[in-house]
């Protein structure tokens, strides 16, 4: 049985589409979360959380919730949309270690390069789970790192 794509999925599987869609999603759109479009090949995304006095903590700064939210699909997109369906993927991990207050907007950049994608494709080849750690920080306007976040991402290729 063969699934059929449905013009949501196929209109979000434009990468400005996605990034007009996420920048919209009630909780990012309420969260201060832009997207900035995804690169053409689904290889990155740049994100920013531009803090506002319902993302702010009690001492003024990034509320880390905000932080690890703003963090928490991207490398599931960006490894899905550069497997196409034959596969399974999704988030079974994540962890965020804060290193400095987040005083003003906060950036984040998610990468999933085609070599990293390449080797996944190839461990999943026989029908294996593959779980694949992804990493980036999270700067403010200077580069200062306010935080650096894991997710790990699982993928299984789909029994034909």
């Amino acid at each position: 049985m063969t699934q059929s794509v449905t013009p949501l999925k196929r209109a979000l599987s434009h990468p400005r589409t996605l990034s007009i869609a996420m920048s919209l999603w009630p909780p990012f759109l309420a969260s201060g979360v832009r997207v900035e479009p995804f690169a053409k090949d689904f290889t990155s995304v740049k994100v920013r959380l531009s803090r506002r006095p319902w993302n702010t903590n009690y001492v003024g700064t990034a509320f880390g919730g905000s932080l690890f939210s703003m963090s928490d699909p991207w490398w599931m997109f960006l490894v899905m949309q550069q497997l196409g369906s034959s596969y399974t993927v999704w988030d079974t991990a994540g962890e965020i270690e804060f290193v400095a207050p987040g005083r003003g907007t906060v950036y984040g950049t998610f990468e999933a390069t085609p070599e990293e994608i390449d080797r996944i494709r190839e461990q999943a080849a026989g029908g294996d789970k593959v779980l694949t750690w992804f990493s980036t920080d999270l700067t403010d306007g200077d580069g200062n790192t306010i935080a650096r976040v894991r997710k790990q991402v699982y993928v299984r290729r789909k029994k034909r």
